[in-house]
């Protein structure tokens, strides 16, 4: 990785190796920035607060060997990266302002990805950890993790009927709650549809009423109009000397007829003088019967205005118009059929949530069942660890429960509590010595063992997890002695077959890495390019010195650091 601005770093590169890398340094030498460019690198928050003061943004880079074949790949591949010889180059820029942008293999990617591939590629345990496993959910997630498909198969099975059951209890509660809301909005809609159904409207009725009131509200103008253009169209029998315009068309239809075999213009003239005379007499036709069709009734006139008064009061209440309001009743009708099939619904909602409660009762004995088979390897592999720890009579079991409950699920012939991942209640128990009774491990545990144990059940994970690489972020805090070389001793064996990085201020575990890291800031206060580098021979002697007794070259510190390398190579 290269670091640039990031905390008290300025510009400085760390190399880690294959096998077991230790980062040792003074307190606030930055080793903590280490593990925090990683956590960038693979997605982590990014927090303004952490680019060096004076610098724009803070950069770190990364080049990671890509396991072959693997999801982290394909999905690297996916996002548009390309591969650089087998490994894969990370960026991730963090801006004083708090912006922060992430590249992966030459391009662009949301950050997200990053922590996709995390998954895949990097395991960190930390102090943090630690102290979230204090916690019973925790600590039944940790249990869960262990086993694996053992347990993921029956929770899953478990999950989906948990969601299942309380999707069909929400419905049910919000049926039987809303009744007396669900009981008036079926009045007002059979009100409502009474109303409508007493009407008979017809689809455009009231456009079809309104030009008829128009009709008949002017019925006499409208006959007077229609006999006085009949009139000057076709004469008046009451005036026989009037003029009318068929009596003057034809006249010039009969001048241009006597004469239109002289010139063939004033043929297609007089030709078209017969069309208007035509045109003339169909008008005259169809006004003629307009006017002795056209009804003049009063008693019609108030039928139609009676019947647009009744469809005036349901487009008041249900739409703007007709089709409108026999739209809202079609809507009605069928909201009315689903609330009267309320009671029939809360049949059948209640008889299938029984059922459920009954399948997931089994699911849950399921689920239990796998995690006490669990528990009991996860609990024998913590212990075979303590062991290694310098705690040889130690015990770790894990007690299973469950909590009585009357609105539960029936488990082993009780009633139990019942939550998203089970009836199980999970606690991780200690006996840190023969005669003593288990006891959370909260309580059982000195602040050395409370560390000793959960750096072992850190180590069962790390054996557990499918990934090339394990952090370890000073999870050896509060061990020392003879625990402490054990640690490192455990830790160079869990380094032969994945890659290692110890963040620690322990010589005991430094001294088993395969190369020792040493983070040193300058004279200014910031770790340059030269403040990490490879401690090797007398380097490496002098760091271990130095964290063995803060005295660089007290002989007998160097006597102990060289004896802890023979030990670790020995070992080895």
């Amino acid at each position: 990785m290269r670091i640039r601005s990031l905390g008290v770093i300025d510009d400085a590169v760390v190399e880690l190796s294959p096998g077991f890398t230790a980062v040792t340094g003074e307190t606030g030498a930055g080793k903590t920035m280490v593990v925090t460019s990683l956590g960038l690198l693979l997605g982590g928050r990014a927090d303004p607060a952490l680019v060096r003061i004076g610098a724009k943004n803070a950069v770190v880079e990364g080049r990671i060997a890509m396991p072959s074949g693997g999801t982290a790949v394909l999905r690297a591949e996916e996002a548009g990266a390309e591969l650089d010889d087998g490994a894969l180059l990370i960026s991730r820029t963090v801006s004083a302002e708090g912006r922060s942008r992430a590249h992966l293999g030459g391009r662009s990617v949301p950050v997200g990805v990053l922590a996709e591939l995390a998954d895949e590629l990097v395991a960190v345990h930390g102090q943090t950890d630690q102290q979230g496993l204090l916690k019973l959910s925790r600590q039944r997630q940790a249990l869960d993790r262990y086993a694996g498909d053992a347990v993921a198969g029956p929770l899953a099975k478990y999950a989906g009927a948990y969601r299942r059951l309380r999707a069909i209890s929400a419905e049910l509660d919000e049926i039987t709650t809303r009744a007396r809301e669900r009981a008036q909005e079926a009045d007002m809609l059979r009100f409502g549809l009474d109303e409508i159904a007493a009407v008979e409207p017809r689809a455009g009725e009231d456009v079809e009423l309104a030009a008829e009131a128009e009709r008949l509200g002017h019925a006499e103008a409208l006959a007077s109009a229609a006999t006085a253009a009949h009139a000057a169209l076709a004469g008046n029998p009451e005036d026989p000397e009037g003029i009318d315009a068929a009596t003057l068309v034809a006249g010039a239809h009969r001048a241009l007829e006597a004469v239109r075999s002289h010139d063939s213009s004033l043929a297609a003239l007089s030709g078209r003088i017969g069309e208007i005379g035509i045109l003339l007499g169909d008008v005259a036709g169809e006004l003629a019967g307009y006017a002795d069709d056209l009804d003049a009734d009063p008693l019609r006139l108030a039928a139609v205005e009676e019947r647009r008064a009744a469809l005036t009061q349901l487009t008041r209440k249900y739409g703007e118009d007709i089709n409108a309001v026999l739209a809202w009743a079609e809507q009605g009708a069928a909201r009315l059929t689903e609330l009267d099939g309320d009671d029939e619904r809360i049949d059948e909602l209640t008889a299938e949530r029984d059922a459920l409660r009954a399948e997931l009762g089994g699911l849950a004995q399921a689920l239990s069942d796998a995690r006490t088979e669990a528990a009991e390897r996860f609990a024998a592999a913590v212990t075979a660890e303590l062991a290694s720890l310098a705690m040889p009579h130690a015990r770790v079991s894990f007690e299973i429960r469950q909590t009585d409950d009357p609105e539960g699920v029936a488990v082993g012939g009780r009633t139990v509590a019942y939550g998203p991942a089970g009836v199980d209640e999970v606690e991780l128990l200690l006996a840190p010595h023969p005669g003593a009774p288990p006891r959370p491990i909260a309580k059982g545990a000195s602040g050395g063992e409370l560390s000793r144990v959960m750096l072992a059940v850190e180590v069962v994970f790390a054996g557990t997890d499918p990934v090339p690489t394990y952090l370890f972020d000073e999870v050896d805090a509060g061990v020392g002695g003879k625990a402490a070389v054990e640690i490192g001793r455990r830790l160079a064996r869990l380094a032969k077959s994945a890659q290692v990085v110890v963040v620690t201020h322990l010589p005991q575990v430094a001294a088993f890495a395969d190369r020792q890291l040493l983070v040193e800031k300058t004279n200014d206060g910031s770790v340059t390019r030269s403040g990490v580098k490879v401690l090797e021979g007398e380097d490496r002697i002098r760091e271990l010195s130095r964290m063995l007794a803060g005295q660089e070259d007290s002989e007998t510190a160097r006597a102990h650091a060289e004896e802890l390398l023979a030990t670790a190579r020995a070992d080895g």
